[in-house]
């Protein structure tokens, strides 16, 4: 068993501007988000991290980046925890037309319709597929380690449910999952499927001050 403290990544531009960002838009912090890794980072100290690994995007890379400073470790970076691929969507402007596209094809995943596919982009199986393999490759012949992942909202809410046995997604999605939220899961070792069990959902609560003025990108484009 792992426990495995999946981190969203700290405010960047695309949360200002509600852009879609998957690979082509990649923006750093902003200084909000500089203020929510430290924030973080102090967060871990206590907690006798391992290992720190983070998707490619500047956003999630930086914010690992800070909290490896403050626990003197490296960072590795793991393609597999990317944001969704939402394909076009990506090179269109985040109109809400566009959105509620996105929108749809998400629920869709939600109600079972797994090999529906974001245009030019992935369906659920493979963003599930890529989601394993990460949490597999992070934990692979390791017990009792305490690991730290930098990623993004949307993988991490999607694949949650079947990530961990014990979700109840109406209420997930009710409370959001915010800049430098934690979502701590206890994993169990696997070579072919990783199971958990979710302890904690998007905490906030080591986050003070000017940095919980959050973006309420739920509210604004309905997930």
């Amino acid at each position: 068993m792992n426990t495995i403290y999946l981190v969203r990544h700290g405010e960047n531009t695309a949360n200002l501007t509600g852009e879609f960002s998957c690979k082509h838009v990649d923006y750093s912090l902003t200084p909000k988000g500089i203020l929510q890794a430290q924030q973080t980072a102090v967060f871990f100290k206590d907690k006798q991290i391992d290992e720190i690994y983070a998707s490619p995007l500047k956003r999630a890379h930086e914010t690992a980046d800070i909290i490896a400073r403050e626990l003197s470790l490296p960072v590795t970076v793991m393609e597999q925890f990317r944001e969704v691929n939402v394909g076009k969507l990506e090179f269109e402007p985040p109109t809400a037309e566009n959105w509620e596209l996105h929108n749809r094809i998400v629920f869709a995943w939600f109600a079972g319709q797994h090999e529906l596919s974001f245009p030019d982009g992935e369906n659920y199986l493979q963003l599930l597929k890529r989601m394993r393999d990460g949490l597999l490759e992070a934990t692979r012949g390791k017990e009792g380690r305490n690991i730290v992942i930098v990623g993004h909202g949307g993988i991490f809410t999607f694949t949650i449910k079947d990530i961990c046995t014990n979700i109840d997604m109406q209420e997930l999605i009710r409370q959001g999952n915010h800049n430098c939220s934690v979502t701590t899961i206890e994993l169990e070792n696997s070579e072919e499927r990783p199971v958990g069990l979710l302890k904690g959902w998007a905490l906030c609560t080591h986050l003070s001050n000017e940095v919980m003025k959050f973006v309420p990108a739920a509210e604004r484009k309905g997930i």
